[in-house]
């Protein structure tokens, strides 16, 4: 983790929605951060809000109370220099896999050459050369995801959001695209500065994060946020994974 100033800063956040007059909280006083070089993983049991959580991070909803802040500003939606990657792959099936990568960067007023040469450079990144052409249902599931984290890091972003990105496919498939993921915010010619992803998978955000920020059942509140030590690669076979495991599974049970 870098020393410099935040990239993001979660303060005292809280959500809630109202409903009948009632009031259902779905989290409480959330606080973290992350800076340069992080990559921090969200946990929890299903329903905690580990979600929203990150949809209020790129904006996409707001707290009830507290504050999110990207690079010392309030978080825009619209902000290119954050990227999110969906459980879903969210592609336009009438659009090429050039089309699909090129789309924020046309919403953000990038010319043709520049949308050209960046949705190329990307498609390649990901492990895509030679499928710029085809359309999503030419693709597998592995593939279709590659196209949005393609699309993603085509705007150059500082924060890279991802929500629980590989829980759709195969196992294989899976364990390849975090090794790409690592590969990839590993290489400092490529963004982003940093990751955040939401996981209801342990062994996969031992696997992956730096520190891992363990959230309680509903209303999600932060039990503790552990910083995983292990070097990289890491050895799924090794007793250390499995002792962070363990750790991280009793903190939410």
């Amino acid at each position: 983790m870098s020393d410099g100033a935040p990239i993001l800063q979660v303060n005292h956040t809280s959500r809630s929605y109202f409903e009948n007059g009632k009031e259902f909280e779905v989290l409480k006083d959330i606080t973290f951060e992350l800076r340069d070089r992080d990559f921090v993983c969200i946990v929890g049991p299903s329903g905690c809000g580990k979600s929203t959580l990150l949809r209020e991070i790129v904006g996409l909803d707001k707290p009830t109370s507290g504050e999110i802040l990207f690079q010392g500003q309030p978080v825009r939606p619209e902000d290119p220099r954050m990227s999110m990657v969906f459980q879903s792959f969210a592609l336009f099936p009438w659009l090429t896999v050039t089309q699909n990568v090129e789309l924020g960067l046309e919403a953000h007023g990038a010319g043709p050459e520049e949308r050209k040469g960046k949705a190329k450079k990307y498609i390649d990144a990901v492990g895509l050369a030679g499928f710029d052409n085809a359309f999503p249902r030419e693709l597998s599931g592995g593939m279709k995801q590659r196209v949005g984290l393609a699309r993603a890091l085509a705007m150059d972003p500082v924060l890279l959001c991802m929500d629980e990105p590989f829980s759709a496919l195969d196992a294989l498939t899976a364990q390849n695209l975090r090794d790409e993921i690592l590969q990839l915010w590993l290489n400092p010619d490529l963004p982003p500065s940093a990751v955040l992803m939401v996981t209801h998978s342990i062994d996969e955000a031992v696997y992956l994060a730096d520190r891992i920020v363990v959230l309680t059942s509903r209303p999600g509140k932060v039990v503790k946020i552990e910083t995983v030590d292990l070097p990289r690669p890491r050895n799924r076979k090794e007793p250390e994974f499995y002792g962070w495991v363990d750790e991280i599974y009793s903190l939410i049970v």
